[in-house]
C-alpha cells in the first residue's frame, strides 16, 4: 500500500512561492501517475494538476503558468512549486496517486493527509 506525505506548506504573502513536497513509501511513485488538490473551507475538492508516468502534465486554469509539477523518481517524490501566489490559492493541499491519468478524483487511491497553504493580502 502506497503511503503519501504532504509538507513544504505554509503561510506566505501574495506574490510569494512555495513549494509543496509529496513523499511516497511503501510503493514505487514513479509508476503511478500523481495529482495536487486542494480543497479551501466551505468548498469543494478541486483538481490542481497532475503528472502521468511520462512525465505528462496537465494543470486547472486557474493554475496555468504560476504552478509546475514535477517527479524525482530517485527521491519517490512529487513536488508541487507555487509561484505568483494569491490570496485565493489559500487551501488544504492534498497529494494522490493512481494508475489512470486523469483530472477527477474518483481514480485516485492513495491519499496523503494534506499541508495547509496559508496566502495573505
Amino acid at each position: 500500500q502506497v503511503q503519501l506525505v504532504e509538507s513544504g506548506g505554509g503561510l506566505v504573502l501574495a506574490g510569494g512561492s512555495l513549494r509543496l513536497n509529496c513523499a511516497a513509501s511503501g510503493g514505487i511513485l514513479s509508476t503511478y501517475v500523481v495529482a495536487w488538490f486542494r480543497q479551501a473551507p466551505g468548498k469543494e475538492r478541486e483538481f490542481v494538476a497532475t503528472i502521468n508516468t511520462n512525465g505528462a502534465s496537465s494543470y486547472t486554469n486557474s493554475v496555468k503558468g504560476r504552478f509546475t509539477i514535477s517527479r524525482d523518481n530517485v527521491k519517490n517524490t512529487v513536488y508541487l512549486q507555487m509561484n505568483s501566489l494569491k490570496p485565493e490559492d489559500t487551501a488544504t493541499y492534498y497529494c494522490a496517486s493512481s494508475k489512470v491519468f486523469t483530472t477527477t478524483a474518483a481514480p485516485y487511491r492513495y491519499w496523503g493527509q494534506g499541508t495547509q497553504v496559508t496566502v495573505s493580502s
